[in-house]
């Protein structure tokens, strides 16, 4: 089964044809971060206007790698929810379009459930059930994927998501919009253990997060510091948060595999193509003799063939929509 997929959830513009859930045939995406960086972060406006301008040529393209017309797809997928609300009409709304000129099956996709499926086309032999860890800039959490439609959510962020975290205290030391990937290379050359910075939890929920906490410590450190002319160690301070990010995540990770008695941990979402995030779970992966799965690099950010291969398995489990589909800003992956 071959299925044209669109993403348009945030500052991506993205179309891709993935056949079966596992081949991809065609991916492209249009990113938007250049213009986005003169503002420090994604203008939902913006966002909106430029995935008006690049749906089409970007579905076009995509047919185009594929060696396809649109009337020989057999479906049509799109993200409807979670993000922007006005970016993801857009992709929303063309989709059903496509859906009904080309007499083709319309898709709704959890965008986060899209971010797990990612893995399935970077490990084809990858299957449920496991436990996931998925972090993005919006979202942090913990699921067990029971089936590849069936999710349960153990832990989430209480506040400020991972990646959101990064960005922001990378802002605060001068860095860059998007913020997380600089402080990762930068503190590639940087001690870890030049700042001690709390490791927040969350009383009564051992597998939730909460990272507002740990940001302010850090603005707070540069401000203190600032006011009393003192120098800081950008590298050092970025691989010092880095790693009580990093410690907070995988903590509550291993925590909740040991609890559940999971063999396989996948992780998914931008911040998992973190460099230290992920040679801490494959070390400790590999000592408690655990199988560990993470996404090509290339598809841990926002991508549409993600979406493609949920796609196929949501239309296996009868999930289909109509005219009526809409986009939402909110919704839980376990409703999805």
């Amino acid at each position: 089964m071959r299925i044209l997929a669109l993403e348009s959830s945030c500052d991506e513009t993205a179309a891709a044809v993935v056949e079966d859930g596992r081949k991809i045939l065609s991916s492209v995406v249009a990113s938007q971060v250049e213009e986005h960086r003169l503002y420090g972060g994604v203008v939902p406006e913006i966002a909106s206007r430029r995935h008006s301008e690049a749906v089409v040529p970007v579905t076009r393209q995509a047919l185009q790698e594929a060696g396809m017309e649109l009337s020989e797809v057999d479906a049509i997928a799109v993200t409807y929810a979670p993000g922007l609300i006005g970016a993801l009409l857009v992709g929303v709304n063309f989709a059903k379009g496509l859906s009904l000129a080309a007499g083709k099956p319309l898709i709704p996709v959890h965008h986060l459930r899209g971010h797990i499926a990612s893995n399935y086309l970077t490990s084809p032999e990858l299957e449920p059930p496991f436990l996931c860890l998925v972090v993005s800039g919006g979202h942090s959490h913990i699921i067990q994927v029971k089936s590849y439609t069936e999710l349960h959510v153990l832990g989430r962020t209480r506040d400020d998501a991972a990646g959101e975290a990064f960005d922001k205290a990378a802002r605060a030391m001068g860095m860059p919009y998007p913020g997380g990937i600089a402080m990762d290379k930068l503190a590639e050359t940087g001690d870890p253990e030049a700042f001690r910075l709390p490791r927040p939890s969350v009383v009564g929920a051992p597998y939730d997060f909460s990272f507002s906490g740990l940001k302010t410590a850090v603005i707070n450190l540069l401000h203190t510091a600032e006011q009393r002319g003192e120098e800081i160690s950008i590298p050092d301070l970025s691989a010092s948060y880095r790693k009580a990010v990093v410690d907070c995540l995988t903590g509550n990770f291993i925590r909740a595999a040991e609890d559940t008695g999971a063999k396989k941990l996948v992780i998914a979402g931008g911040v998992s193509a973190n460099s230290l995030l992920r040679r801490v779970l494959e070390k400790e992966c590999a000592s408690q003799g655990w199988a560990f799965y993470r996404p090509d690099l290339s598809l841990c950010g926002d991508n549409a063939a993600m979406i493609g291969s949920q796609a196929y398995y949501e239309y296996l489990a009868g999930k289909t929509a109509g005219m009526e589909l809409n986009g939402c800003a909110a919704v839980s992956i376990d409703e999805g």
